[in-house]
């Protein structure tokens, strides 16, 4: 697991690392009940490099993914995990595109990667066992080209690729749990001034030995997710400097640490040795210039708003965006408006943003902008009660992106703006059915639920929403208020009885391994 942590900000210890720690210190103390198998480093094909033999024992790739998924539902219940549409899209539209190129970067499991973003300043992205790719918000501002973005995700996947987290975890025989988890806590407590102390205690908690273990092991791994990462993008079409330049950056900030945290806690101090050697590796290469996508600016400012969506916050966006619009290029004109319009859609001036929209439309023709700027407009719409204008958008954009997920949700939005509730009912269960573990499609039939007093079925959808994301306890609470109903049928309170069931069991298990390991 790769960390780049580097920011002068004292927002560095947000709320979502306590989340990973406190998730990963679970997930850890579970893994000693679970049978580990003997696993070979994943498929990648041979012309992927390898790390060898010398470490082949690891997690089973079920259990790794039931690792990542028991984290994942932790972190998503946590206020600054982004469940932004547009952005979320994006980077799941651009890190599947990467693993793409390789399919076999999926390995013998077939890993079906998630891209997601947490709000927090850093320069930070890290991979969870079983294809989770976490992005933070201050990483996706800082680049500068999508070549850059590639650089970072490429790295990650080869994280997964290799099962680098797996075979770590696979190391127990000779390291102690504890020790392992020390080793992975400390990684996640981070770098800051405050964070620095935290990470050298937890880590020194873990033996010598331990720690030297996985530092070598680390190092390696580091460099062989390199490699994979330059080879994809190589293979894509990526300008593999990118990944240099972005690596550089990040040497730069990292250096307001090196006074508090030991070179051997972090992985970035490594970042000389690792330019050297991938400037080593393009040194031969012809330069390839890449054009960006334009929603690549567009996503950088909508993120910009959504890494620190305080009033203050809001505020040094809109004057940011207000200078930034004063530049001559085109595409960074248009990401200014499109960033300022989001931003008083977030203030709720709004017509102040649907006329900004317009500008930022109008400045970007003829680039294609994807669903960025049509999906604004709509919130837009249905904000300023204009739902029969929002509905011919959203229908426009799901018949212009039939597989974006945003679409769907942006029509189902549409059709229960303008009290068509029959039809946005029928599409959502359509839509539930197709994406079981979409949690915003329940939340939203909730809605539709609602608005035709159907009670019954609205907290029905709203225990399946509370359960994807995590929060068994919320989503029982819903099935019992489910079950009072007046409108509940049979066939309903057998649905009740069986989810009830199903989720109490659950949680009792989880509650008992949890108490039985302190």
């Amino acid at each position: 697991m790769q960390r780049y942590a580097t920011s002068p900000d004292r927002r560095s210890l947000r709320p979502v690392r306590r989340v990973l720690a406190r998730a990963l210190t679970a997930a850890l103390l579970l893994l000693p009940t679970v049978p580990l198998a003997i696993a070979p480093v994943a498929g990648v094909a041979q012309n992927l490099p390898t790390l060898g033999d010398t470490e082949r024992e690891g997690l089973s790739p079920l259990t790794e993914r039931k690792l990542g998924e028991q984290i994942m539902r932790d972190i998503r219940g946590d206020r600054d995990y982004v469940d932004d549409g547009p952005v979320s899209e994006y980077l799941n539209n651009f890190g599947l595109n990467l693993v793409q190129i390789h399919p076999e970067v999926r390995g013998e499991a077939g890993f079906d990667f998630q891209f997601f973003m947490v709000r927090d300043p850093m320069l930070n992205a890290f991979a969870l066992p079983g294809g989770f790719i976490g992005v933070n918000s201050g990483l996706v501002v800082a680049a500068q080209s999508e070549s850059e973005l590639a650089g970072v995700l490429s790295h990650e996947i080869g994280h997964v690729a290799q099962r680098h987290i797996a075979r770590m975890l696979g190391q127990q025989k000779q390291n102690s749990m504890i020790q392992l988890a020390a080793i992975v806590l400390g990684a996640l407590a981070g770098v800051s001034k405050a964070g620095g102390d935290a990470a050298m205690a937890t880590m020194m908690g873990g033996t010598g030995l331990a720690v030297q273990r996985q530092l070598n092991f680390s190092r390696d791994a580091e460099r062989e997710a390199d490699r994979i990462g330059l080879q994809i993008m190589r293979d894509g079409g990526y300008d593999p400097s990118g990944m240099v330049t972005f690596f550089g950056r990040l040497q730069a900030a990292s250096r307001n640490y090196s006074d508090v945290v030991p070179p051997y806690l972090m992985t970035h101090p490594l970042t000389t040795e690792r330019i050297a050697d991938i400037e080593a590796r393009i040194r031969d290469q012809r330069y390839k210039q890449r054009v960006d996508n334009p929603e690549f600016q567009l996503v950088r400012a909508r993120t910009q708003a959504l890494q620190n969506d305080s009033v203050q916050g809001l505020r040094e966006s809109a004057e940011k965006f207000q200078n930034q619009a004063k530049q001559n290029t085109k595409l960074q004109t248009a990401a200014a408006k499109y960033g300022l319009a989001y931003v008083y859609y977030r203030q709720n001036k709004l017509e102040q943003s649907d006329a900004m929209l317009k500008e930022a439309q109008e400045a970007a023709m003829p680039l294609k902008t994807g669903i960025m700027i049509t999906s604004l407009e709509i919130d837009i719409k249905i904000a300023r009660k204009q739902a029969p204008q929002a509905l011919q958008l959203a229908e426009a954009m799901r018949q212009q992106f039939p597989i974006s997920r945003v679409a769907a949700r942006q029509y189902a939005e549409a059709l229960t703006a303008s009290k068509r509730y029959d039809e946005a009912v029928a599409y959502l269960r359509d839509q539930a059915q197709l994406y079981r573990s979409d949690a915003r499609i329940q939340g939203l039939l909730a809605k539709a639920y609602a608005a035709q007093g159907k009670q019954a079925l609205q907290h029905l959808a709203l225990a399946e929403s509370y359960a994807l994301n995590g929060s068994l306890l919320s989503a029982i609470e819903q099935l019992g208020i489910a079950r009072r109903a007046p409108d509940a049928t049979f066939y309903d309170q057998s649905q009740i009885d069986a989810r009830e069931r199903e989720w109490k069991e659950r949680w009792k298990d989880e509650s008992k391994e949890m108490k039985d390991r302190g």
